[in-house]
């Protein structure tokens, strides 16, 4: 009872704080919306009325015979002929509200690439022609799951290693520090030069090598707390009684270091981000027909005329950003043991 009131007390004022609950309304309505991505933003149609019966591409791929083409590959929706067949003799054919993928390209564009916005492309395109809102949208996707991933796997390995520090403290503390401190000097960006000259580029290899380094800042905060409580009466007593050191650790002096972890999670989640822009930006990140935001980015310094790569690209970023970093202050407050 005592833990649902304390909880019901941090929720209302974490509500009092509009700023930040109108920005987790707003940044989980975008985040969900994106999770749909294939629906809004696709060069397949999610329906096909063809000939008294109905297709599916979004789901099952379907060979271009099937439509009355030549070839038994799959279609290719955008081409004209295909679209003639399937718009004619009462066919119909209903596209998502953006009809182009992250990686489908524009071919009856009458002006060079990068193509200003338009009709067609309402973002315009980039310098292959492919849709810019439809690689914003996948971006951003990708970007938030990349820094959810990132987040929680960082805040897992700094709480082990903060609790482990925390709680036996001694030789242990001290050992844990002077890896912490040999394992911080390395160098990250070198070795994420190195790693991407030698692996295939992936999201998977970013987030593993990210993921090494993360978890350091995190570990401090809960180490603190565990020194802090790990001489309290009541962890004594429990000693005392035969509890183990896992029971203590779980269920006495992981919930009380929470807090700082609570906290620092939109903040985290906001440099994962922009981490992974930053990699993206520099040609270290994810490969590259993957959409991804840093990449738009350097496309629009690699093209200054072409203002609408950056400008849409900023917005979406710094935006999100933002988002998160309301969320992150009014986090900070209801979890603020002075009120």
């Amino acid at each position: 009872m005592k833990n649902n009131s304390l909880n019901k007390r941090r929720w209302r004022t974490f509500r009092k704080n509009k700023r930040g609950h109108y920005s987790l309304i707003l940044f989980t309505l975008l985040f969900g919306v994106s999770l749909f991505a294939e629906v809004l933003s696709n060069d397949k149609p999610y329906l096909i009325q063809y000939q008294g019966s109905y297709y599916y591409p979004l789901f099952k791929a379907y060979p271009e015979t099937v439509f009355g083409g030549d070839f038994a590959t799959e279609t290719d929706y955008r081409d004209p002929y295909i679209l003639d067949i399937l718009t004619g003799n009462g066919n119909k054919v209903y596209f998502p509200l953006n009809p182009y993928g992250y990686n489908s390209i524009n071919f009856d564009l009458n002006q060079p690439v990068p193509s200003s916005p338009s009709r067609e492309n309402y973002l315009g395109t980039d310098d292959r022609g492919r849709d810019v809102l439809a690689r914003l949208i996948y971006g951003f996707r990708l970007s938030v799951l990349f820094g959810f991933a990132l987040t929680l796997v960082g805040t897992i390995l700094g709480i082990l290693a903060g609790s482990i520090q925390g709680y036996f403290g001694g030789r242990t503390d001290l050992m844990f520090q002077r890896f912490i401190e040999i394992w911080g000097a390395m160098p990250e960006l070198y070795l994420l030069i190195i790693f991407a000259s030698i692996f295939k580029p992936s999201v998977l290899l970013l987030l593993i090598l990210l993921s090494m380094f993360g978890w350091m800042g995190l570990s401090d905060y809960v180490r603190a707390e565990f020194l802090k409580g790990r001489n309290m009466e009541y962890v004594l007593a429990a000693k005392a009684l035969g509890v183990g050191n896992l029971t203590i650790m779980y269920r006495h002096l992981l919930p009380n270091g929470m807090t700082p972890v609570i906290t620092f999670l939109p903040f985290r989640m906001s440099g994962s981000i922009l981490a992974l822009t930053s990699l993206d930006f520099l040609g270290l990140g994810v490969p590259p027909s993957t959409p991804s935001l840093g990449e738009l980015l350097a496309q629009g310094k690699a093209n200054i005329d072409a203002w609408w790569l950056s400008l849409s690209t900023f917005v979406v970023l710094v935006g999100t950003l933002i988002l998160l970093i309301f969320i992150g202050e009014a986090l900070r407050e209801a979890f603020d043991p002075r009120r």
